[in-house]
């Protein structure tokens, strides 16, 4: 039980940083090509992480975790950072936001395909009316929303939760920091080369706000918020520990409201209330 509540403190935490990740992206993309900003955020995390991996003297990961880092390197280096960039070229941090509560049915998923997971059929229940829930808030907040941008947050989720899954499996053998660790490491050649050749041409029309948004999604968001999560994964239950991911979306509004001045509608407040239960429903029968 212990061991179990540690985890979803942990998770709470990682939520808590990952919340602040779309609001700053979208500061950062009007500054920053998305491709670089991809490229540069992953690079100047892997060097902090391999800072750390040299400090702390870590032995290197077996043959056989490569593979398992290749994914979690194209879901969380690669993949998600660069289709939410894209996304939020076409609409709002708010927006783009809510589809993040989708992340807990794709982590499930994943959960039962990857780690061998099974949770009961009243966890699904309550994750999917989680999910739909958030669906049908972006869906109704968002109307006139690019579908471009909505298939681009699509994407990003399913490859996010697939990565989140992997990274909890291999975190019970190597640990949480190792592990987002030595997959940044492992992308850190190709997102070097990327951050030299999408390099801005300009760097004089970057405002302040764009560079402190870099620093946030390169150490917050690509290592510190990583470190949380994929701990509170392994010891809490992929599936479970996953279904915080709903409250994300809220955290991330609120965010995008008083950072941004995008409008937070009271809508927000009921759903809230509402996926704060299939939380909790889903973390009694997970």
């Amino acid at each position: 039980m212990q061991r179990t509540t540690t985890g979803w403190g942990s998770g709470l935490l990682g939520v808590l940083i990952f919340s602040g990740s779309l609001p700053a992206t979208r500061t950062a993309v009007s500054g920053f090509d998305p491709l670089f900003l991809t490229s540069a955020r992953a690079a100047i995390a892997a060097l902090l992480g391999a800072t750390l991996l040299i400090v702390l003297r870590q032995k290197l990961p077996a043959r056989g975790d490569l593979a398992s880092l290749a994914i979690i390197a194209l879901g969380v280096v690669v993949g998600f950072p660069l289709l939410t960039a894209l996304a939020l070229q076409h609409i709002t941090a708010a927006h783009s936001t809510v589809f993040i509560g989708l992340l807990p049915l794709s982590t499930a998923v994943f959960g039962v395909l990857r780690g061998g997971e099974r949770p009961k059929p009243a966890f699904w229940l309550f994750s999917c009316v989680g999910g739909v829930l958030v669906a049908g808030f972006a869906l109704s907040n968002g109307g006139g929303a690019s579908m471009q941008g909505n298939l681009l947050m699509v994407a990003a989720i399913i490859l996010c939760g697939l990565a989140y899954a992997e990274g909890a499996v291999l975190s019970r053998r190597l640990g949480g920091w190792q592990v987002i660790s030595w997959a940044l490491v492992l992308a850190l050649p190709v997102m070097s080369v990327l951050t030299l050749l999408q390099m801005p041409q300009d760097w004089s029309g970057i405002s302040p706000q764009a560079w402190f948004a870099l620093g946030y999604v390169s150490t917050f968001s690509m290592l510190i918020g990583f470190v949380f999560w994929y701990h509170g994964l392994a010891h809490g239950g992929i599936a479970s520990v996953g279904q915080l991911q709903l409250l994300q979306p809220f955290f991330g509004l609120v965010l995008a409201g008083l950072l941004l001045g995008e409008t937070v509608a009271l809508s927000m407040i009921a759903v809230t209330v509402l996926v704060v239960c299939c939380v909790a429903g889903a973390k009694r029968f997970a």
